[in-house]
């Protein structure tokens, strides 16, 4: 088995054209990016009960499959308004139980107690013994009997009861 000999300059110029060969190769193969995705995060400590602002928010992107998508917000407007649960970390993303809707009822204030039957309607006022969110079933305490009573919190901030 003997070597093909080649003169000088043929060799030259078969090794330019391998490593031109090469190099198109090279450059033709894009890198593979990772998917990402745009979260977005607090640009400050949002510390418990602070209430959201747009402020408050910025977007950051992280690769996709570094996140679990169904543990945290990915929509800035779903947090414009909510009240932090607790210390949310700059830059770091929103868990969906790290935030809450705000308080309509406050614990220990006066809260307008309406009860409808038919046509019959009573309103009262009442103290809240604990807060609540619209929808939350409170328990307050009637001023007038110290009666203690559960309600639904309505949007427009009155508790509702209950008829028979």
């Amino acid at each position: 088995m003997g070597a093909i000999l080649r003169h000088p300059r043929q060799a030259w110029a078969a090794g330019l054209a391998t490593a031109l060969f090469v190099l198109s190769l090279l450059l033709a193969v894009q890198p593979v990016r990772a998917a990402e995705l745009e979260l977005p995060v607090p640009r400050l400590t949002i510390y418990p009960g602070d209430v959201i602002g747009d402020d408050l928010i910025m977007e950051r992107a992280f690769i996709a499959r570094t996140v679990a998508r169904s543990t945290i917000h990915e929509a800035r407007e779903a947090l414009i308004g909510k009240v932090a649960r607790r210390t949310l970390l700059p830059g770091q993303p929103i868990p969906i139980n790290g935030v809450r809707d705000p308080y309509v009822v406050t614990q220990g204030k006066n809260a307008l107690v309406v009860f409808e039957a038919g046509g019959l309607t009573i309103t009262t006022n009442a103290m809240a013994l604990q807060n609540g969110g619209i929808g939350d079933l409170v328990t307050l305490r009637n001023i007038d009997s110290g009666t203690i009573i559960k309600g639904t919190v309505a949007p427009d901030g009155t508790v509702r009861l209950a008829g028979p």
